[in-house]
């Protein structure tokens, strides 16, 4: 079987490619760990000015498997019901520490914790036909990834609220209206639009966007993995509640919840 997660160099490009579509690129441990191997490849390959992360088949990532897990442990210790929602999403974090510029290319269903990995990407070119959004509410649980700390800054408070609270989920177009993509189109040219503008970026000077990269999430006061462990605490105690078996077996069985508030 093929790897998981894919890192292919390409002179001073780099490509990530999620590569489990049978299971939508799901957060599963297998692909979990072969997405912080090649993303410490990324980081690793000192002729990459520029790095892109796609996924094959119809989905960029569906996000959590609900069939696997939703959380991690830590065979060396015994984890916080916290630490393990956290560890949960530490691979796809991974990409803060990535130096250069980097480019979600959706080509497909961006959700939940893949929203996430997109949301943690400088840029990011979608699929018109694709479906974008964090579903949490609707599965009676709590963000995590930092969504609730990035979409507002990304899209602006109000509009954030309504897709976070009514875990409604957005087509390309709207996306792109909304400031999630800066492009939607056609799903077969998002790859290659996406390696269009990273080989703009790439003919830039390296240093200077480096740095300016550093520089401009400093100015913004960014501080994604505080906001994604904010998210743990309160991810964590709503697993915990009835209205989570409840959202989570709805998902499976493909019918509407009945939440309780419990």
């Amino acid at each position: 079987m093929s790897d998981a997660v894919v890192y292919e160099s390409r002179g001073d490009l780099g490509v990530l490619t999620l590569n489990r579509p049978d299971n939508r690129n799901s957060m599963t441990p297998e692909l979990l760990d072969a997405f912080a191997a090649a993303s410490a490849a990324a980081r690793a390959d000192a002729g990459a000015r520029c790095i892109v992360i796609t996924g094959t088949g119809s989905c960029f990532s569906a996000g959590a498997d609900f069939k696997s897990m939703l959380q991690r442990d830590d065979a060396a210790r015994p984890l916080t019901p916290a630490e393990r929602s956290f560890a949960m999403y530490e691979p796809f974090l991974s990409v803060l520490d990535i130096e250069v510029p980097v480019i979600a290319a959706c080509n497909g269903h961006t959700v939940g914790g893949g929203f996430g990995l997109s949301l943690v990407c400088d840029l990011r070119i979608g699929a018109l036909e694709a479906r974008y959004g964090a579903n949490f509410a609707r599965l009676g649980l709590h963000s995590g990834m930092a969504i609730s700390y990035l979409l507002p800054r990304i899209i602006g408070v109000q509009r954030a609220a309504e897709m976070l609270f009514t875990g409604r989920l957005v087509e390309g177009d709207e996306a792109a209206r909304a400031g999630i993509l800066l492009e939607a189109m056609p799903a077969a040219d998002v790859l290659p639009r996406a390696l269009e503008l990273a080989r703009a970026i790439a003919d830039s000077g390296p240093t200077a966007v480096r740095t300016m990269k550093r520089t401009f999430y400093r100015g913004l006061g960014w501080d994604v993995r505080a906001g994604a462990w904010a998210e743990a605490g309160p991810q964590a105690a709503s697993l915990a509640t009835a209205d989570a078996a409840e959202g989570i077996a709805a998902l499976l069985e493909k019918r509407t919840p009945k939440f309780t508030g419990r």
